[in-house]
């Protein structure tokens, strides 16, 4: 799956074609349609009827110098306006409520099926373009479904209604503006079809604009630190310059087409005056009749330029439905079994066993892990320990189902983790990472994200056992929101939240992958004095990078290689085993003072 497209997708589809497959968000609107749409009507034709009543004015009572007939017709032309104006609010307030309720589940949907992609796919999408496509893109799906739509098919019942007035007033004229229609479908059709690359290769550069932009505020430190401010300046400015380019490209389209819409009705109007002068001046025509008709013609002029505009706003709306729904058609392969169970948390003993594993990332060739057998008995915390790249955190992906073994299996208790409910088991595995992710939310919202309705007391204890009771001292103590990825705080912060937010879930297994590698020596041992009171009662599977955090451990297992090449104590391996040596040797200790690096 392509992190962005270049204007011209691999599988491309007709223009309206995603658009169309958006049709089940307007189902719950349709009464709502189906009220302004009559609404709408019923305004064009008010609107219709006053050319009419106009050819009446001056056909009669102007005629014939009738002043009481002049005031009933023209109180029924000033009638006709104010019920055209009501059924245009009414038009109006329905279009907005149903179009924004029809974008806001079309947007609740997308970000649903978002979370249950696996991690893959969000590591080949560049967030920008994700994040353009959940916000501009429905926004202009929105305008066209709201709008643009409504005024086609509106546009299309006021020409039709015109042509046939038009025809009954004089037949010759009438089928000539109806054959304007020929020259403006060949421009409306070759507009379109140029119109739709250029909307595609535009939103698709706001997607790369916004992703440069998300990244510079992610890494603005390292940016400063390296003096790297004006590459990633004039990197920005080439990708706005490309935005820039594309949409003064489509504006200069959009100009040349809506000239050409302007000329034609223009043109057909030039002929109807001189052609409907003459024939009024031979007595085929009132002036009243060539007053209507001309009345009505004009009413065509405001349609047709329109009409650039919705051809514009419907491609505009074709390619973000395409954009929306590359997201949408994209399967989750991560899922529950139809036959999945739940298991509760009392009914957990917590033995968890790899049986022949083997993964390899999608798109790869090589497999990362290879048939890995590996038990950890209830209660027990099994260390891994390899050298970088060997897979050590690829292993403990697999526990949660971040990703799904691509060979052998995973079993809890004897039930393979596939055969488990996804809500279930991730209620059942407490998971911390080396580079832990913080919500822009309170300190509070972080730590009871797996358990919402932690209470303070639990919450004080988790903290106290990740030595992470700073988090009082912060201005609004536990109410203190963060920053967006928890910049605001260093990364042995960090951690320790992520340490007490695993911890506070009670899981029945503890999966943590290196998650004390940002914490000073002083309090990396008194975490880890703590952990070893709560590592008593939890199955637990620990990445480490550092010999002193492998005396939590039970037992230790060497991967090197994608396979397990080594299980034993601490002294076992580090007596019989030179390759766990090695590893060990290469890994830097920290001084008990604190001061420097030292290698064990």
């Amino acid at each position: 799956m392509p992190a962005h497209s270049d204007g011209n997708p691999s599988a491309p589809h007709p223009p309206l074609r995603n658009l169309w497959r958006l049709r089940p968000y307007l189902r719950p609107y349709a009464a709502e349609f189906a009220w302004l749409l009559l609404a709408a009507v019923a305004a064009t034709a008010a609107s219709l009827a006053v050319p009419l009543v106009v050819q009446r004015v001056v056909d009669g009572p102007v005629a014939r110098h009738d002043p009481a007939g002049l005031f009933r017709l023209g109180a029924l032309a000033l009638l006709l306006g104010v019920a055209e104006a009501v059924l245009i609010f009414i038009r109006r307030w329905t279009q907005s409520s149903s179009s924004v309720g029809m974008e806001t589940a079309i947007r609740a949907d997308v970000y649903a099926h978002l979370q249950r992609l696996p991690a893959g796919c969000h590591d080949r999408w560049q967030s920008g373009q994700l994040l353009c496509r959940i916000t501009s893109d429905l926004s202009v799906i929105r305008r066209f479904l709201s709008f643009g739509l409504l005024f086609l098919v509106l546009n299309l019942i006021t020409y039709a209604a015109v042509v046939v007035l038009l025809i009954r007033l004089h037949p010759w004229l009438g089928l000539l503006v109806a054959a304007s229609a020929v020259p403006l479908f060949l421009i409306s059709r070759r507009f379109a079809r140029h119109y739709h690359a250029a909307s595609r290769r535009m939103q698709d550069q706001q997607g790369d604009v916004a992703t440069l932009v998300e990244e510079t505020a992610q890494g603005l430190r390292t940016m400063r630190a390296y003096g790297r401010g004006s590459e990633l300046a004039a990197r920005f400015a080439g990708g706005a310059r490309q935005l820039h380019d594309t949409g003064i490209g489509k504006a200069r389209l959009l100009a040349r087409t809506s000239a050409l819409f302007d000329l034609v009705p223009n043109l057909t109007l030039g002929v109807v005056l001189v052609a409907g002068a003459a024939a009024a001046t031979r007595g085929v025509l009132t002036i009243g009749e060539l007053v209507a008709f001309v009345s009505l013609q004009l009413m065509l002029v405001w349609p047709v330029q329109s009409l650039g505009w919705i051809i514009a706003n419907g491609q505009e709306a074709a390619t973000a439905a395409d954009r929306v729904q590359e997201v949408l058609d994209t399967p989750p392969t991560i899922v529950d079994a139809p036959h999945a169970r739940a298991l509760d948390r009392a009914d957990v003993r917590g033995r968890l066993s790899f049986e022949r594993v083997t993964f390899r990332y999608p798109g790869t060739t090589a497999p990362v892990l290879r048939e890995v057998d590996l038990t950890v008995e209830p209660g027990e915390t099994l260390a891994l320990v390899g050298a970088t790249g060997c897979g050590k955190s690829t292993l403990l992906s697999l526990v949660p189902r971040l990703h799904d073994v691509t060979g052998g299996r995973i079993t809890l208790d004897g039930h393979d983790l596939r055969d488990l409910r996804l809500g279930s088991l991730r209620r059942l595995v407490g998971m911390a990472f080396e580079e832990p992710t913080l919500f822009s939310m309170s300190v509070w919202e972080n730590l009871t994200l797996g358990r919402p309705d932690a209470g303070e007391d639990e919450v004080r204890a988790a903290l106290a056992l990740a030595q992470a009771e700073f988090a009082y001292e912060l201005p609004w103590g536990l109410a203190t929101r963060v920053g967006e990825q928890g910049l605001s705080l260093s990364g042995g912060q960090r951690q320790r939240l992520a340490l007490a937010r695993a911890v506070l879930s009670r899981p029945a297994l503890l999966v943590l992958d290196d998650p004390l590698s940002a914490l000073d020596v002083h309090t990396e041992a008194l975490v880890e004095a703590a952990l070893r009171r709560v590592l008593r009662d939890t199955t637990a599977l620990l990445v480490v990078h550092r010999p002193s955090t492998v005396a939590l451990a039970d037992r230790v297992a060497l991967l090197a290689g994608g396979r397990i090449v080594a299980v034993g104590t601490h002294s076992e391996l580090l007596a019989g085993v030179p390759a766990y040596r090695a590893v060990l040797s290469a890994a830097p200790e920290r001084r008990p003072d604190g001061v420097g690096l030292v290698h064990s």
